[in-house]
């Protein structure tokens, strides 16, 4: 069994210290640029999609140190998508984490362009990690590449903004969420596996996980903006339903979105045999995804 808090802790510990590490300091010019960036970065959270580039890494029977870059690139990404995401011309939240947004605290201009860098700054990580045989030497950045544009985050975004107001549509809620979210958690169990050198069964189960549990963790989303507070989530809450957004629970309710999320976390887990590493710790990631109360 693993003692998910403390696994969590341990490994939250890590990529904070790799992320304030490999961030460029608030003393090196542009000051505001770097200081945006670090406040977004730095804000908190999870850390969930670089805990699974680990985890991934180990399970395939790697180091999960070598997967730990990777990771710091899929969270730094993640969080420019959070930081344009905020931005008024998309939902223009002004709380995130508990504390303003970033173009609240430096302005709108200023948190666009920080966004911008943090994208560009996560490929150039990731260009620095070779991948073993048999992947060619630049193939964990292509993963970052493919989850991140238009056939993975950007698309999911662009058609959650073209689905505001728009009647119910189950097959479109799978396509965001699918792409908007569940795109980076695959990328990131990707990228772990590689790292490991996994093979190609071991590579497709963790792909599957990461698209199971990639969906499951947005539709547990869906239904924390709905049953949560703005204290318990440190973010606006209902704003989902007043902005009139496209999701799981608008399509099919709260017992369904329950059912389903739990079928994807069964789905992810059952994948799990096939590979070399400890699968103990992908296992209960799994379960939290949709346990969590933030």
């Amino acid at each position: 069994m693993v003692d998910l808090p403390a696994y969590l802790e341990e490994r939250r510990q890590k990529v904070e210290a790799g992320l304030s590490k490999h961030l460029p300091p608030p003393t090196t010019r542009p000051f505001i640029l770097h200081e945006a960036m670090r406040y977004a970065v730095l804000a908190g959270g999870k850390r969930l999609r670089p805990i699974l580039c680990m985890a991934s890494c180990e399970a395939a029977g790697g180091n999960p140190d070598n997967a730990l870059l990777p990771g710091l690139a899929v969270e730094i990404l993640h969080t420019y998508t959070l930081i344009h995401d905020d931005l008024p011309c998309m939902d223009n939240d002004d709380l995130r984490r508990g504390r303003p947004t970033t173009h609240i605290r430096f302005g709108e201009a200023n948190a666009l362009l920080a966004g911008d860098a943090l994208l560009t700054l996560a490929f150039e990580w990731t260009s620095r990690v070779p991948a073993p045989h048999p992947y060619p030497p630049g193939q964990v950045a292509l993963e970052l590449a493919i989850g991140a544009g238009s056939q993975g985050v950007i698309g999911g975004q662009v058609e959650d903004l073209d689905a505001e107001g728009k009647p119910v549509n189950a097959d479109l809620v799978d396509y965001i969420h699918s792409h908007k979210t569940a795109a980076l958690i695959r990328a990131a169990t990707r990228m772990g596996a590689i790292c490991a050198g996994a093979t190609p069964p071991q590579l497709e189960a963790l792909s599957r996980y990461g698209e199971c549990i990639g969906l499951a963790f947005q539709i547990a989303d869906d239904i924390l903006n709905v049953t949560s507070t703005p204290d318990q989530l440190g973010k606006p809450v209902g704003n989902d339903a007043a902005l009139r957004k496209l999701t799981y629970v608008a399509v099919h309710g709260l017992e369904a979105s329950r059912i389903r999320a739990n079928a994807l976390i069964d789905e992810a887990i059952a994948g799990l045999c096939l590979l070399p590493g400890d699968p103990n710790p992908l296992a209960e990631l799994a379960r939290y995804t949709i346990h969590r109360s933030k």
